[in-house]
C-alpha cells in the first residue's frame, strides 16, 4: 500500500541543526526537517499527502480533483501544482470573498490553473458535493479530497515520512525525543502517529493546534482518532488507539486561524535571520513560537533533542505584508 504513490516531491528533505538558535536554548538541541523544500510549486508538506490522493485520483479513472480551503491555503496551491503535473483538471472552493487583488498563495494556485470558487464563510468544504453534481452533469468524473488533504490515504505520506525520517537518523547516529509540528487539519497527525507506532520511532510527538474551529463537527483530535484506527488495520499495527493516544497542544491559538499575533511575528522573524529560514504567518510561525516557549519555560526534560517538521507555506507571507513589515 505505502508503494502505491505518485511521484511528486523531492525526498529524502533535508535535516538540519539549527546552531544559532540552539546557542540560545542551551539545554536543548534543536533540528528542523525541511518539508518547505519538497519542490512542489515552492514545497510543503502537503506534497507527502498528494502523491497518494494523486495516484487514488488516476486509478478510479478521475479527470477532475475538487478540494477546498482558506483563500492562502497551501494545501490548495500544491493540490493545483499536483494536479498540472498528473494531466488532472483542478477545482478549488476558497473561503471568503473575491479580493480585488490575488496575491500569495492565492495567486499561484490561480497562475498554476486553479478553477476558483469563492464560498463565504465554508472554507472547509462545506460545499463541495454542489459543485461535484455540477461537474458530474458536465461529463466529469471528480476526485474529492477532503479540506487539508486530511484522510487515511493521505495520511499514508506521513507513514511514508517518518520511515524517511528513521533512515536518516539511523545515518547519522542522531536521536530525536520530541517532534513539534502544526496540527490543524489532522492529516500530518494521524500519519505520523501511525508511523511511529509502524516503525517503532522512540519519539514523543507534540502537535500544536492552529485552527480553534471543529471539522465538519467534530475535533481535531476526533478526527485523527478516525484516521489512526483505520490506519492501524490497514498497516497490520496491533494497537488499540483511544483519544489519550492523541496529543493536541493549545493556548497558542488564541488569536483564531489566520491571524497574526506578536508571538507569531517575533519568531518568524528570529528564525529568518539567525538561520536564513522562512515561516509562514499561520501555520509555522505559530507552531515555532509554541516550540520555543516549550523551551525557554522547561516544558519538556533538559537535555533533549528536538525537532521542529517545517511544513513550509512561505507564499502566504506576502497576504501579510501590512502586519509583517516592520516600520
Amino acid at each position: 500500500m505505502l508503494h502505491h504513490r505518485y511521484n511528486l516531491g523531492f525526498f529524502p528533505t533535508p535535516i538540519q541543526l539549527l546552531q544559532n538558535l540552539s546557542k540560545h536554548y542551551t539545554d536543548y538541541k534543536i533540528y528542523i526537517k525541511r518539508d518547505d523544500l519538497t519542490g512542489l510549486a515552492s514545497g510543503g508538506n502537503k506534497t507527502r499527502k498528494l502523491e497518494y490522493l494523486i495516484q487514488a485520483a488516476l486509478q478510479k479513472g478521475c479527470d477532475t480533483v475538487i478540494t477546498a480551503g482558506a483563500q492562502q491555503s497551501n494545501h490548495c496551491r500544491q493540490t493545483v501544482a499536483a494536479c498540472a503535473q498528473a494531466g488532472l483538471e483542478c477545482h478549488l472552493l476558497l473561503g471568503g470573498k473575491e479580493p480585488e487583488k490575488y496575491d500569495g498563495n492565492l495567486l499561484l494556485s490561480h497562475i498554476l490553473g486553479a478553477h476558483i470558487r469563492f464560498t463565504g464563510n465554508n472554507r472547509k468544504g462545506e460545499d463541495i458535493d454542489v459543485v461535484e453534481k455540477r461537474l458530474k452533469a458536465s461529463g466529469k468524473k471528480s476526485y474529492v479530497i477532503p479540506y487539508g488533504g486530511s484522510n487515511l490515504t493521505g495520511a499514508l505520506g506521513f507513514v511514508t515520512a517518518v520511515k524517511e525520517l528513521k533512515d536518516q537518523l539511523k545515518q547519522t547516529d542522531t536521536t530525536i525525543d520530541y517532534i513539534f509540528f502544526a496540527s490543524s487539519s489532522g492529516g500530518m497527525q494521524a500519519g505520523l502517529t501511525l508511523g511511529v507506532a509502524k516503525f517503532d520511532l522512540k519519539t514523543t510527538l507534540v502537535p500544536i493546534r492552529i485552527d480553534k474551529e471543529e471539522n465538519n463537527g467534530r475535533s481535531i483530535q476526533e478526527s485523527v482518532l478516525t484516521i489512526v484506527r483505520s490506519g492501524a488495520e490497514l498497516l497490520d499495527i496491533d494497537r488499540d488507539f483511544t483519544l489519550s493516544d492523541i496529543p493536541l497542544i493549545t493556548g497558542y491559538d488564541e488569536a483564531g486561524y489566520g491571524h497574526l499575533s506578536e508571538d507569531e511575528k517575533s519568531v518568524l522573524y528570529k528564525l529568518a535571520q539567525q538561520e536564513g529560514i522562512l515561516l509562514d504567518p499561520v501555520y509555522t510561525a505559530r507552531a515555532f513560537y509554541a516550540m520555543l516557549d516549550h523551551l525557554k519555560h522547561n516544558k519538556i526534560k533538559k537535555g533533549a533533542n528536538v525537532l521542529f517538521w517545517h511544513t513550509g507555506g512561505f507564499p502566504a507571507i506576502f497576504e501579510y505584508v501590512d502586519q509583517i513589515q516592520l516600520r
